[in-house]
């Protein structure tokens, strides 16, 4: 399924998800935002399932931002998985 899902208070402006009827990540594209560090977030999350994504990633602050991109992936995930 893909899951299409807008940050709120980063740099990057667009997250789209593929993730497979297992709730595992198989693709994760990033608009936006610091083009190597997303890269490499996408990468590490690839076949991961959304609530270890989810553990990982939640209250990650970016300097005295009260979010981040890894933060906001995580907003993302819990979306998705309440309207699953």
């Amino acid at each position: 399924m893909t899951y299409v899902y807008t940050p709120k208070g980063t740099c990057s402006r667009k997250f789209t998800f593929e993730i497979d009827e297992n709730n595992i990540i198989k693709n994760v594209e990033i608009e936006g935002g610091c083009p190597g560090n997303l890269k490499g977030i996408s990468r590490i999350i690839k076949d991961m399932h959304i609530d270890e994504v989810i553990e990982d990633f939640d209250g990650v602050l970016c300097g005295n931002k009260p979010t981040s991109c890894p933060d906001q992936i995580a907003q993302a995930l819990k979306a998705y998985k309440r309207n699953e």
